[in-house]
């Protein structure tokens, strides 16, 4: 596995924002694994465990094993995901995890920055920036670490009704440009504990599913193999086709 060498030009010439990443949260010391330790301890023991009541349904290890490289994709309906995500992957690849996180929410204050930049790992994307330093971070993580997930959620954004929606063309991207698999994943009930637009969360069951792993696709491929992935567990958050108009006689 390659290491990050802290005194290189890709290090040196990381965005302020994004320096966090492999110093603190990829760099083993005490401080560092007392941490995580700790953080695991909280989020899994207590959070995960009794307020939110997290069912995990899917081996991590068997495609851990299998692919130790992989983007990581799932629906999006809420602020639980990422953070349901991260209570779901054992502790043990906690060091593998990246999340890619919207910058005006997940570092919109120095708290929330402080937790996704230590607890999750978060890389801030910048939603309306077209300089691309966060895209081209996430490209060199996926070329240079031979052990890494990647978490996205390809929507773009949180689902309002529930239902999946039409994936945003950088998953393929990235997979396509790096020859990375992907990894489905599909949440169920974090919305109803904290839909979008709610400012408090109400406790409640969340069930994660892992699935199939996808090869490198063209993004209307991985799309629709995830909705009829999906459709095989919660056939109420496909969207309805829109009906074929009849020809005018």
């Amino acid at each position: 596995m390659k290491n990050w060498n802290y005194e290189n030009e890709q290090w040196t010439r990381l965005p302020f924002n994004l320096k966090h990443l492999p110093l603190f949260t990829r760099h083993f010391d005490l401080a560092s694994a007392l941490i995580r330790t700790l953080w695991a301890a909280i989020l899994k023991g207590v959070i995960f465990r009794f307020l939110f009541r997290l069912k995990v349904v899917g081996d991590f290890h068997q495609v851990h094993k299998k692919h130790p490289k992989l983007i990581v994709i799932s629906n999006h309906t809420s602020h639980l995901d990422a953070i349901s995500i991260a209570a779901a992957v054992p502790f043990r690849y906690w060091l593998h995890l990246y999340v890619a996180a919207a910058k005006d929410y997940f570092f919109s204050n120095f708290w929330f920055a402080f937790f996704s930049k230590h607890c999750l790992g978060a890389i801030p994307i910048d939603r309306h920036q077209k300089r691309g330093g966060a895209v081209a971070l996430c490209l060199s993580l996926l070329r240079n670490v031979n052990e890494i997930w990647l978490v996205m959620f390809p929507e773009g954004t949180r689902s309002q009704d529930g239902l999946l929606h039409d994936f945003k063309k950088g998953v393929s991207v990235f997979s396509e440009r790096t020859q990375t698999p992907i990894l489905f994943l599909y949440i169920k009930g974090a919305r109803d504990l904290w839909p979008k637009g709610n400012r408090i969360f109400r406790p409640g069951k969340i069930t994660l599913y892992v699935g199939p792993v996808q090869r490198p696709a063209p993004i209307e491929e991985v799309n629709s193999n995830f909705q009829k992935w999906v459709e095989t567990i919660d056939p109420s958050v496909i969207p309805p086709k829109n009906p074929v108009e009849k020809p005018s006689v």
